[in-house]
């Protein structure tokens, strides 16, 4: 990866004028990198795959992913190019890589899991995999959340890496809670 965490801090800050939408994508930096490190992956290409991944939704919301698509495939990032294009299942790209399956495993559920801690008085503070799991199947709530991606991710990755989907959510819910000052979650 030629790319580095400054150079895709500074593309997301120059195509997302949205601070939510950069928030976002640093609480799934934080979730990919806090997932490649547990498994011995590269947490810079799961951090940067995680920081850019929408960067180009708010500027060119009907061009998404394809801008940031083409931006990285023009710098040889074909990794994450290929990873930032699968993170929605509807798109129909084949799930060809660990980072192609974290990236939808951490996505949606890293936002949803966020919306579940900012309607709670303590945020972070005691939140539970089956809480989030049980606010899931309510679809009123955090009704732009697609549950079918959630599903899919979550069924890729333990397919590849093995656990459930309480561990996954833990391990998320730990990240944000470990930043939850950074991430407006005090």
């Amino acid at each position: 990866m030629t790319i580095t965490r400054d150079e895709a801090w500074q593309l997301l800050c120059d195509w997302t004028p949205s601070e939510k939408l950069r928030v976002h994508a640093r609480a799934v930096e934080l979730v990919m990198r806090d997932l490649a490190t547990k498994l011995g992956e590269d947490v810079e290409l799961f951090g940067v795959a995680g920081l850019l991944h929408d960067a180009d939704y708010d500027q060119w919301p009907e061009e998404h992913p394809r801008r940031i698509v083409a931006w990285l495939s023009g710098r040889g990032e074909s990794a994450l190019a290929h990873a930032i294009s699968a993170h929605f299942t509807k798109w129909g790209v084949s799930y060809d890589s660990l980072l192609d399956k974290a990236l939808l495993a951490s996505d949606e559920i890293t936002g949803f899991c966020m919306a579940c801690a900012l309607v709670r008085p303590t945020r972070t503070e005691g939140l539970e995999p089956r809480s989030v799991k049980k606010k899931l199947k309510d679809k009123a709530f955090a009704a732009g959340v697609d549950r079918h991606e959630v599903a899919e991710g979550f069924r890729m990755l333990m397919e590849e890496v093995g656990g459930t989907e309480e561990e996954h959510l833990a391990r998320i819910i730990a990240v944000l809670h470990l930043n939850r000052a950074e991430l407006g979650l005090s």
